[in-house]
């Protein structure tokens, strides 16, 4: 068995008939939804609770998980092994390495940003916010619609032009038909957000509650005689 350091320390993987090593997308889209449920579980313990120990764990599972992928190999990182089972059973999608490792480049520094906005400096104000938010906001567009945010900033910073990218975005192609969007779906859209709106703008359905239920006064109220 050859475990040499070369074989251990690479980004990306050399597949026949590709140009540049690969990541199976379909794995790290996956990775990146388990840790935006992390994430977001971990911003909302902190917002509503006050608890920012989930949090502080987060940024060091952050960490140790973009530290593995950028600086050893993705092959090592939890969440991409985790990505791998949920999607063994699904099609390959293979993408360019390079822009990956940019993109989850940025990461890292954010997440070592992070360790030191929090747990040198203590912060739990906007800073933490603003970090917190930018690493749900990463994770979300790469899980959800398949957008690495990161990847695009792989044409600026290295003056060369990704290859392979996710659903073939970098590829010059025409809008098929089914992708074309229609005005009277336009039209929905507004009209079902509108309508999202207006329900608790003018209270339509009793969607909001009738009492404000504080601390102070929550011995005092007739439970029963809420309308719901």
């Amino acid at each position: 068995m050859d475990i040499s350091l070369r074989n251990v320390f690479h980004f990306g993987e050399e597949v026949e008939g590709y140009p540049v090593r690969v990541i199976n997308e379909r794995e790290a889209r996956a990775a990146a939804g388990l840790l935006a449920l992390f994430a977001g579980f971990a911003f909302a313990q902190g917002y509503l609770t006050g608890n920012f120990m989930w949090e502080r764990l987060l940024i060091l599972a952050f960490t140790v998980e973009f530290g593995i992928r950028v600086l050893v190999n993705p092959q090592y990182a939890p969440f991409m092994i985790l990505g791998r089972l949920i999607t063994r059973n699904q099609e390959v999608e293979y993408v360019g390495a390079p822009q990956k490792r940019v993109a989850w480049s940025i990461g890292l520094v954010i997440a070592a940003f992070m360790i030191w906005v929090v747990f040198v400096q203590a912060n739990t104000g906007l800073i933490n916010l603003i970090g917190c938010s930018a690493c749900l906001l990463f994770l979300a567009f790469e899980s959800a619609f398949g957008i690495c945010l990161g990847c695009t900033a792989y044409n600026l910073l290295t003056g060369k032009q990704a290859q392979l990218c996710p659903g073939g975005a970098c590829r010059i192609k025409r809008v098929e038909p089914i992708q074309r969007i229609k005005w009277w779906q336009v039209i929905l859209v507004i009209v079902f957000l509108g309508i999202l709106w207006a329900i608790p703008t003018y209270n339509l359905w009793n969607i909001q509650d009738n009492v404000e239920v504080t601390e102070r006064n929550f011995e005092s109220i007739d439970l029963d005689s809420l309308s719901y």
